[in-house]
């Protein structure tokens, strides 16, 4: 009985670890543009926008320092935040990095 406790969490742990990678791999995006303070808005998140593919983009980062690369056209890796775009508003990222283009 012992056993079968033991491989049962063991195979749960697995399979949770497994689900956790591959979720973040659906929310990596990657945008070419340029990024710009956020100023006025009618959404209310978010510290900067960038534009690319003719849509906006929210975004927020506690890894990079987005006010280095403001009006600089450059390409933005991240996650999607969960639970945006809110009321018609943009979608929201979380920036890892950011390269100059």
């Amino acid at each position: 009985m012992k056993r079968i406790v033991l491989l049962l969490v063991v195979g749960l742990t697995i399979a949770g670890c497994a689900m956790v990678k591959s979720g973040t791999d659906q929310n990596l995006v990657v945008l070419q543009g340029k990024v710009e303070p956020l100023g006025m808005s009618t959404f209310q998140y978010g510290t900067h926008i960038i534009s690319a593919a003719d849509k906006i983009y929210a975004l927020k980062s506690s890894k990079v320092n987005l006010k280095d690369y403001e009006g600089k056209e450059v390409t933005v890796k991240g996650l999607k935040v969960a639970g945006y775009p809110i009321d018609g508003g943009p979608e929201f990222i979380d920036v890892q990095e950011v390269t100059n283009k």
